[in-house]
């Protein structure tokens, strides 16, 4: 499966199927991902652009008090308002997966929260932007730390220089298999490819996983 090919090879995810639906037809497995970064990359906007519903947000509006903590991030004095707890959007893949997708808090302040949000998840996206790099360290720390498979977004934000992926890739120092993408956050499909390319590595750690298994 490569990261642009559809999502066919659903019992290669080795996932517990639900009790069988009345007509022999089981119910969607639910998978959930994590969408993680730092303040202002652009988590709530890539949720967004792939969510069939309107996304749940818990965007609040920016105060003083705020002020020298919450960094606006690349947006400058255009964001306003600030994610408090999480985002949430959903996509149907088709009759069989379900892919809910949860955005973590960019703030520091609300890392107590990540434990939560990170169970029962599948995989990740940490998000990037490359003017504020060292603010996708601690994403990409906790991602390793608990052992979830992630890729790298890199978005690609207009009338700005943004550092190629090699560059992103060695200031970074991910591992050899993590991949590192770009993406339009505003583009459904550039996200739509982005959760492909995360799917295919979930994909390959259970089948490495089997394998190992079957040794």
């Amino acid at each position: 499966m490569s990261p642009h090919s559809d999502i066919t090879t659903r019992p290669d995810l080795q996932l517990v199927p639900g009790p069988t639906r009345q007509g022999g037809r089981r119910p969607p497995i639910p998978v959930k991902v994590l969408v993680s970064g730092g303040f202002g990359v652009g988590k709530t906007t890539l949720i967004g652009a792939l969510s069939e519903i309107e996304p749940l947000t818990t965007e609040a509006a920016m105060t003083t008090v705020g002020a020298g903590v919450d960094t606006p991030g690349a947006s400058g004095d255009t964001k306003t308002t600030t994610t408090v707890a999480m985002d949430f959007g959903r996509i149907t893949i088709d009759d069989s997966i379900i892919l809910y997708m949860f955005g973590t808090p960019g703030q520091d302040r609300f890392g107590f929260m990540w434990n939560d949000l990170a169970n029962g998840a599948l995989g990740g996206v940490v998000l990037v932007d490359t003017s504020l790099l060292a603010d996708c360290f601690v994403a990409l720390d906790y991602f390793e730390k608990i052992g979830l498979p992630f890729v790298v977004a890199v978005n690609q934000f207009e009338n700005r220089h943004n550092l190629n992926l090699e560059q992103v890739r060695e200031a970074t120092d991910v591992d050899a298999h993590v991949p590192v993408v770009a993406v339009d956050a505003r583009s459904r499909e550039s996200v739509k490819q982005v959760v492909l390319c995360l799917l295919n590595v979930v994909l390959n750690r259970a089948r490495a996983g089997a394998a190992t298994a079957a040794r």
